[in-house]
């Protein structure tokens, strides 16, 4: 008896200034994908315009009613959803909230994590609740005032201003005396209504990732990222402007509290599919490593040469395993 292959739907593209690279994650997913267990098809996602993006050629809309098309004369249905969307709808709960109503499985986290991670100052505040390491911020709301003396005086310098509430790593600004704060602040606001101003932590910056299936925790080598740029820009993520190392030139001990800060993080989130998070490794006043948590991907790149792909291969795995464990894991 011939078994019957699920539609899995690669959801991508989204309405945030990470559009593009969102579709080359798409495309990673799809070379990555068992084709022999699953029937994959790639939905691109830019406001209300939804579709699909067929192997001959053909753009199909999407019904938005169940999330179908129809292709030669049959209708399609998916079974499972992969969102692949760096920003929103699909990193802040609103895509994840659609596909709660129509009852399709998807890859991520729920609404309310979804929603938390998204907003970078909401997010450090409730994990620095539970003892988790993260760098003093506060938050703008646009047409705020605000007091740059002030904010020199509690974060010093240099300091980073970022959109509090966005996936991409635009608007992203490095500011070195408090005078450029307000540009910065110009540039920031332009992708965010609220912007979180965030206190320089000096030291190693590492990405690691993690997937949770019933049966396992995974947590993969994580990647130690060198770049020349003042920080881990745009540029520095996308046009090869970074040198990433796998595994990263950690000590043992300090791999190993990395790795239980991650399977922490993901337990207190109660998160699902694959996550990747960032943290900066700096040294106390006795000269001990000390884990602080920058920020969480919860929809991570996935092109070939992505933080996961790579760290996937690291720990000795093949990521089309790897996602036939996420899917299924959901059945």
């Amino acid at each position: 008896m011939e078994t019957i292959k699920r539609n899995i739907a690669i959801v991508c593209g989204g309405d945030s200034s990470e559009h593009d690279v969102s579709l080359r994650s798409a495309q990673g997913l799809y070379s990555f994908f068992d084709k022999e267990r699953y029937h994959v098809y790639i939905v691109d996602v830019k406001g209300t315009d939804w579709h699909v993006n067929l192997d001959n050629g053909d753009i199909v809309p999407i019904d938005k009613n169940d999330f179908s098309f129809v292709q030669a004369g049959t209708t399609v249905y998916f079974d499972y959803a992969y969102i692949t969307i760096h920003g929103q709808p699909g990193e802040n709960g609103v895509m994840q909230g659609y596909f709660d109503l129509i009852h399709l499985p998807y890859s991520t986290s729920g609404v309310l994590v979804e929603a938390l991670t998204f907003n970078k100052y909401v997010l450090n505040n409730y994990l620095r609740s539970f003892g988790v390491n993260v760098a003093d911020s506060l938050l703008l709301r646009r047409g705020e005032s605000y007091d740059e003396k002030e904010i020199e005086r509690r974060l010093g310098m240099p300091c980073f201003v970022k959109p509090a509430a966005d996936g991409s790593s635009f608007g992203v600004s490095k500011v070195k005396e408090a005078d450029r704060l307000a540009p910065a602040l110009r540039v920031a606001f332009m992708e965010s209504d609220e912007v979180m101003v965030e206190g320089f932590l000096d030291g190693m910056e590492i990405s690691q990732g993690i997937y949770k299936t019933k049966e396992k925790t995974v947590v993969l080598p994580a990647t130690e990222v060198v770049t020349s740029n003042e920080f881990f820009d745009y540029d520095a993520k996308y046009n090869g402007q970074v040198k990433e190392i796998t595994p990263a030139r950690l000590s043992p001990e300090t791999a190993a509290k990395v790795s239980a800060e991650t399977a922490r993080i993901y337990e207190l989130l109660h998160a699902n599919g694959i996550i990747r998070i960032d943290y900066i490794i700096s040294k106390d006043s006795e000269g001990c490593d000390v884990v602080n948590m920058l920020e969480i991907n919860t929809t991570p790149g996935m092109t070939a040469t992505s933080f996961i792909p790579q760290q996937v291969r690291a720990a000795g795995l093949d990521i089309k395993e790897v996602l036939t464990e996420i899917v299924e894991n959901q059945f």
